[in-house]
């Protein structure tokens, strides 16, 4: 069965360069755990979870696309200013400022930034990785004020950080000590934020110290308490943003910074079971520490869980991978996007859940955990809470109270917030499930922005990359994501490090370990149809009678044509073309019409005369599959009209018809040209009064039994090939051993065999050469042609088979040389044209061992010339080197399209 009848019938195989191949292993450890908690649910993940992508755009495809590359790898650090049309990139030893409108523009900046070589060594002696650690590794590169940017590097595990100046694009300064801003390794959890000239980090800063959320100088340094309770239990972080209260709240409530992470569970209960959880901790802008209680540590620290689950299931995703913040117009419109993941490995699996604002403020006004024990045994606390309420920001009231700054607060609530920093209220997702579920999909990066569609709703467009570098966009409908598409952004799998928007160029950059890469947010010009823009469903896009345009550069929408909501509205009166094409086939072959899909969400629906095709009866003669319809040993009731509709969002939208005629006998094909000729097609080739498109063309299919049986001959042929020349180039090899052994001599042979006498006359002489002939000859001839036995090389008419002739049995005693053999016959030039090949098909062994083709035949032909055979070489060499070209050719084990 061919690739194309296969990828047919098994349309859960999709190709390896799109798909990959998926570990089986870890989809049975995910089936063994969802079958044990799905009790009285049968297994069986929603519908609206597993997304699918409804578009798959290889490398070649992508539009658009620009690249920057370097010597420098690990492009994890971007900062976009489009109004200064500048991407800053940090990369591992070296800063970049790029044109942010086209990125391989040949005008980027560069700062070599590399650890000397005494840190390396100091590195190396610390027993770090030589390859990955002891380097410069930019994490942190940010805008510290109107004309200086500020960077922080690991400088090979020791961290240190420096001003750049805007304009000249060098460091302004010497590098600074970064240890409390910076982490020591490439691949540690970190965040940061400058926000007015004030650095806020979370991270591990060295190696032996615990995890942190720290804000540096000049305003006053605060980090996290230690003890007697532990703030942070090995947490990771990812993500951090700041939500600014006070322009639209009227309490006068101070901005608050929230940072994302995963951390050790302190919460071992029947509720809450997992090793790791998934947090979301809050501190106050404005907070100044505690006057004896809580001195230089957070008053406003609180952190509380993340939820993310399959709730039919009580599946939880339990690893935060990213998180992506969307401010709105008020406080209360914020969101925040996160990607969550399993703990397992070899286990690939994503989910992404969507939290607002209100409901992780709820969580912090809700009753608060409790340790008295310093143990794992966390419970609810039920006592009295004092006034006023720990944990929170200053407020108008209680600035009315005296309370001005955080030093001010007393120390009964500072001790309450050095013991109770957790919250008991976790927080849950919107609709309390996940946008989406991805099984065999690890997402590392997202960003989003908001785009507004046709019928005037704010619709958020998300971008998320994968770690085997692919770019996914989809969009939240109604608390569901669709995937618009899927782009592959590289042609080696690596992993996305960073993602990054701007509706101003209209672009998303991508941070990877090998470059940064530049897209258009959208790419409406590959849908060729209305039904095809329409059904993509991505805000961006809208028909306008004619082509698919982006909606963002038209200020007339009022004959736009879109329907986000569902995706099918709107193309009724709209024609688009129908691929016609014809077959004419014999009766009893097997007929596959092929109808290729765009969209990985649409089904095939044939029919035949307006009748639908039913493929899936054993005896119908009919199978369907994802590449088309086969017809299986066809009849002649079978002609007519087929028909492939693409079924999506219950839309029927017709792609090709075959108009199809099946019949006894086929006319003869017309005589191949020159140029068109080819031995193993399996379609004539069109002539020039036959266009290939519009005329019908037979297309003949061999049963899979006489394929099989094809194949069998095959490789009985040339495996008996092979040992022949084995156990004559073994028998030859000894037989020419000096000695008394005696030796078989090839001149002796030729000129003992009656064809060499016979022919040698009037031809060119070839001396210390050999022709040779190996024959498989077709059924068709089986070595008689016209009625006459077929001659080889003069009048020899062995069939082909090679010979050898002993020679003398004893070494001349004598030192004279050997008089010279009698020429060798060359190769008839005029043969039966039955029995040859079209394009005078010759070629050296074995390097004409090919595919067969349904029932052609192989021919095998070894011919040395006066140009690729050196006098030297005797018969033991020539076999020597026919094996050693026989060990290079791989015989394929499937045949081409054309044996179709």
């Amino acid at each position: 069965m061919s690739a194309e009848l296969e990828q047919s019938f098994y349309p859960n195989r999709r190709p390896a360069a799109i798909r990959g191949v998926h570990s089986m292993a870890a989809m049975l450890l995910l089936l063994t755990f969802f079958c044990p908690v799905a009790v009285g649910f049968p297994f069986k993940t929603p519908l609206d979870l597993d997304v699918t992508p409804r578009v798959t755009v290889l490398r070649s495809g992508l539009q658009g696309c620009r690249r920057f590359r370097s010597s420098a790898v690990n492009y994890n650090a971007l900062l976009l200013e489009a109004d200064r049309e500048r991407l800053y990139v940090g990369a591992r030893g070296a800063v970049f400022a790029l044109n942010a409108s086209d990125i391989s523009a040949s005008s980027a900046l560069t700062i070599e930034w590399e650890a000397s070589a005494e840190q390396k060594l100091q590195c190396r002696l610390k027993g770090k990785d030589n390859k990955t650690e002891c380097f410069n590794h930019i994490r942190l590169l940010q805008r510290f004020n109107s004309t200086h940017l500020y960077m922080c590097g690991t400088h090979a595990f020791r961290p240190l950080c420096a001003y750049i100046n805007e304009k000249t694009f060098a460091m302004s300064s010497q590098p600074e000590d970064g240890r409390d801003k910076c982490p020591y390794g490439p691949t540690t959890g970190y965040t940061a934020l400058i926000i007015d000239q004030q650095i806020y980090t979370a991270s591990q800063y060295d190696f032996w110290s615990f995890p942190d959320i720290r804000r540096n100088s000049p305003s006053p340094a605060l980090k996290t308490e230690d003890a007697p309770t532990r703030w942070l239990n090995e947490a990771d972080f990812v993500g951090s943003a700041l939500v600014r209260e006070s322009p639209g709240g009227s309490s006068g409530d101070d901005d608050k910074i929230y940072f994302f992470f995963t951390e050790k569970s302190q919460e071992q209960t029947a509720a809450y079971s997992h090793s790791r959880v998934a947090r979301v901790a809050r501190v106050c802008k404005g907070d100044r520490g505690g006057h004896l209680t809580l001195q230089k540590r957070w008053t406003s620290f609180l952190k509380t869980r993340l939820t993310c689950s399959l709730p039919e299931y009580d599946f939880h995703f339990n690893m935060l991978r990213s998180v992506f913040v969307m401010q709105g117009l008020t406080p209360r419109d914020t969101v925040f996007y996160g990607i969550f993941g399993l703990g397992w490995k070899n286990v690939k699996a994503s989910a992404v859940c969507r939290f607002s604002l209100p409901e992780v403020q709820e969580a912090f006004r809700g009753p608060y955990m409790e340790n008295q024990d310093s143990g794992s045994d966390w419970k609810e606390y039920v006592g009295k809470v004092p006034d006023p309420r720990p944990g929170t920001c200053i407020t108008d009231n209680l600035r009315a109270k005296g309370i001005n700054i955080s030093t001010s607060l007393p120390d009964d609530v500072l001790d309450f917030v050095r013991r109770h920093p957790l919250m008991s209220q976790q927080v849950q997702p919107a609709d309390r499930r996940p946008l989406l579920f991805r099984r065999t999909t690890d997402y590392t990066q997202m960003a989003a922005h908001t785009a507004q569609g046709l019928d005037q709703q704010m619709y958020h467009v998300l971008y998320m990359g994968t770690d085997e570098g692919w770019l996914h966009k989809a969009v939240d409908i109604n608390g569901q994501l669709h995937i618009i598409e899927e782009l592959q952004l590289f042609e080696e799998p690596e992993p996305v490090n960073k993602v990054l928007l701007s509706t101003d160029k209209m672009s998303v950059y991508i941070g990877s370990p090998s470059g940064v890469v530049q897209l258009p947010l959208s790419n409406c010009g590959k849908y060729t149809s209305c039904y095809d823009c329409v059904f993509a469903r991505d805000p961006h896009c809208a028909w306008n009678g004619a082509e698919c345009v982006d909606v963002m550069t038209r200020s007339n929408r009022s004959t736009l044509i879109q329907d986000i909501q569902h995706g099918r509205m709107g193309c009724e009166n709209s024609g688009y073309d129908v691929v016609r094409r014809s077959r004419s086939v014999r009766v009893g072959d097997d007929v596959l019409l092929q109808c290729e899909l765009a969209s990985n969400l649409a089904t095939p629906f044939w029919t035949l005369d307006g009748r639908e095709v039913q493929g899936y009866d054993l005896n119908s003669g009919f199978r369907t599959g994802t590449d088309g319809l086969l017809i299986i040993e066809a009849r002649q009731d079978q002609s007519g009209l087929y028909t492939c509709h693409a079924v999506e969002n219950d839309v029927r939208v017709a792609v090709v018809t075959y108009n199809v005629t099946i019949s006894l006998d086929l006319p003869p094909p017309p005589p191949p040209t020159q140029q068109t000729r080819n031995l193993f097609a399996s379609e004539p080739a069109p002539s020039s009064e036959r266009p290939p498109s519009d005329e019908a063309r037979p297309l003949l299919l061999l049963s899979p039994r006489s394929m099989e049986a094809i194949y069998l001959s095959l490789i009985t042929v040339l495996g008996a090939l092979c040992v022949v020349l084995t156990v004559v180039l073994a028998y030859v090899g000894f037989c020419l051993r000096a000695g008394q052994r005696g030796k078989y001599s090839l001149r002796a042979a030729a000129a003992a065999h009656p064809s060499s006498r016979r022919s040698g006359r009037g031809r060119r002489q070839h001396r210390n050469s050999s022709h040779m002939e190996l024959k498989t000859v077709s059924s068709h001839c089986n070595g008689v042609c016209n009625g006459a036995p077929k001659l080889h090389n003069g009048d020899v008419q062995d069939g082909g088979f090679l010979q050898i002739v002993p020679g003398e049995g004893q070494t001349p005693s004598n030192n004279e040389p050997p008089p010279p053999a009698p020429p060798l016959p060359a190769t008839p030039q005029q043969t039966s044209p039955e029995c040859d090949f079209p394009n005078g098909l010759s070629a050296t062994l074995p390097s004409v061992l090919r595919r067969m083709n349904g029932n052609s035949y192989v021919l095998l032909r070894q011919s040395d010339s006066e140009n690729t055979s050196p006098l030297s070489h005797t018969f033991s060499e020539e076999l020597n080197r026919i094996l050693e070209k026989r060990k290079r050719t791989q015989l394929l084990p499937r045949p081409d399209e054309s044996s179709v």
